[in-house]
């Protein structure tokens, strides 16, 4: 049966979902964009920046599993809605900030809190639930890659805002394009009438938070892929945040980095189909580790050589390539092991090791380009901790293949 045909159902859901993912992940890959004209405006450093994108990424991380668990009580639109009106609320207060807390609050912790109820872990359990375990893999990797279009659309929106009239008048253009999040999230709420499959034997599905949270890191493969998630979170916050000061520094013209994001998003569409296409066929874990071995040797090779245009967008499109492709993998594998019922939060507590290492990529490669005036040892440690992060997924991985737990506390 054509693929269409099969999803012809769950397309409002589905659409819904990517919309609501590509501007919350869009939006916020782009706030990197604004961060020079911004700290000069207001007399803040850029290390203080960071710090507002690192406490964003911490308040993401760690509010991820109650935002899943709250699915399980109240359902997916309630949480999806307040997470949009978190995201406008936040962007405005950027776009009217005049000094540092007004920054914290709002692209630290309101849009933090957002992105826990709207960006990846709750977009594709919304996705999972809505397709049968045949296509799953596929449909993941479809809005992925629909949620990987947002920087195509919002960077050079931003760039030309900020460069045309200002970073204010930019933000606000955010504040329109976020205001979106709204439908978006209410009809991807359909969800909530799909009924749950019969969870089977080994199924965790009728355990209580607690209980799946002890099964998930009483499991060895779990524990392994969450580790390694944090040197994803690491290299790719770093480079959202820190690539436009870094292009800057070496005097490309600043339209340079919007174009670059954008070539990560577009290339995002494809990794996102690829991968989502590959974890039907291979190991989700061990393509996970390929990931990050192939991230790691692309930041060595740009970051050792003189930044140019062409080296720019090309990085940017090997980048963006194997981008949100963890997220179907990630997605898919934990539904696998877990089931459907926790998965927004068994899925959230992998996430919160990502975001841990998305504070240490956004705030210490801030405080490493004060301290020393250079990237230099930011991107040296990102390659490091990448390369042995990747080996150790993919050998781990082939080693022991992921298993659904036995649920011992039922």
């Amino acid at each position: 049966m054509p693929l269409l045909q099969v999803l012809r159902p769950t397309l409002p859901i589905l659409i819904g979902a990517s919309i609501m993912l590509t501007l919350s992940m869009g939006l916020r890959q782009s706030l990197g964009i604004f961060m020079q004209p911004l700290t000069h405006d207001i007399g803040i450093s850029v290390s203080h920046f960071t710090l507002a994108l690192a406490v964003q990424n911490l308040a993401w991380g760690f509010l991820q599993p109650l935002a899943g668990a709250m699915t399980v009580r109240y359902g997916f639109r309630p949480i999806m809605v307040v997470g949009a009106l978190a995201y406008i609320a936040g962007l405005v207060l950027m776009t009217t900030a005049h000094g540092l807390v007004a920054i914290m609050i709002g692209a630290g912790v309101l849009i933090g809190l957002s992105l826990a109820c709207t960006a990846n872990a709750i977009a594709m359990s919304v996705a999972a639930r809505a397709v049968s375990e045949t296509v799953r893999s596929t449909v993941l990797g479809m809005v992925s890659a629909a949620g990987s279009l947002g920087a195509l659309l919002s960077a050079p929106i931003g760039q030309m805002l900020n460069e045309g009239f200002g970073w204010r008048v930019g933000l606000a253009g955010f504040v329109i394009l976020s205001i979106g999040m709204i439908p978006a999230a209410l009809y991807a709420g359909r969800v909530d009438r799909i009924p749950l499959p019969k969870p089977s034997a080994d199924d965790i599905g009728n355990a209580t938070a607690a209980t799946a949270a002890k099964t998930a890191f009483g499991n060895a493969s779990f524990v392994v892929m969450t580790c390694a998630y944090m040197v994803c979170g690491m290299q790719l916050v770093f480079l959202t945040t820190h690539l436009p000061s870094y292009l800057a520094i070496c005097g490309l013209d600043p339209m340079l980095s919007a174009q670059t994001l954008g070539m990560i998003g577009g290339f995002n569409v494809l990794g996102s189909l690829f991968f989502g296409w590959a974890g039907q066929r291979w190991n989700k874990l061990a393509l996970l580790g390929g990931i990050y071995i192939l991230r790691s040797l692309a930041l060595a090779w740009y970051f050792m050589l003189p930044a140019t245009p062409g080296s720019t967008l090309l990085f940017g499109a090997i980048m963006g390539f194997l981008w949100m492709g963890v997220g179907p993998l990630v997605a898919g594998a934990v539904a696998e092991m877990f089931g459907l019922r926790w998965q927004a939060m068994i899925q959230g507590l992998a996430f919160m090791s990502h975001q841990v290492g998305s504070f240490l990529g956004a705030y210490g490669g801030g405080v490493i380009y004060d301290s020393l005036g250079s990237y230099t040892m930011a991107w040296r440690i990102g390659v490091a901790l990448g390369l042995a992060g990747g080996i150790i997924q993919v050998a781990f991985a082939l080693i022991r293949p992921a298993q659904p737990p036995l649920l011992k506390a039922a």
